[in-house]
């Protein structure tokens, strides 16, 4: 009697086990964020990374959402790498933000707004402009939040 509990048992167990791996071992693929799905219909040219990363070859211009797990991985001079310019969404560097590896005057999709920027350049700065008019300066290795509505970021060597 007790042999028959259990191999009943173990029978289920592994039906259970079998049955619950299914729909475990099926992953299914990452939603990719609405911010980048937006950024790719309103910029021509963009080429979707991943999830929450897409970027526009031509303009050297890339888009970075934070995870969760980003969010806490700050560093002195934000998310920004080495050599880039980049436009945050938010003040203090922090959220979704957009960098750019020209220099120039390089423009910012009209539907972005800028609340702060870093500029991690080794040389020169970098302004935050509506048309002409300067709104915000950072020097090479700095950045400063960004007040009115950003059109383009001026770089100068």
């Amino acid at each position: 009697m007790r042999m028959r509990r259990y191999a009943a048992s173990v029978a289920l167990g592994t039906l259970f086990v079998v049955a619950g791996a299914g729909p475990a071992m099926a992953e299914s693929p990452e939603e990719v964020d609405p911010l980048v799905v937006q950024m790719l219909e309103d910029v021509p040219g963009g080429v979707l990374v991943d999830a929450t990363h897409a970027e526009w070859p031509e303009l050297g211009m890339a888009l970075t959402v934070p995870t969760a797990g980003d969010l806490s991985a700050r560093t002195a001079s934000g998310s920004c790498a080495s050599g880039l310019i980049c436009v945050y969404k938010l003040p203090s560097l922090s959220g979704a933000f957009l960098s750019y590896s020209g220099c120039g005057v390089l423009a910012v999709p009209g539907d972005w707004t800028v609340r702060s920027m870093d500029n991690n350049r080794a040389s020169g700065y970098a302004q935050a402009r509506n048309v002409t008019t300067v709104l915000a300066t950072a020097n090479a290795g700095s950045w400063t939040n960004v007040g009115g509505t950003t059109t383009n970021i001026r770089c100068v060597f």
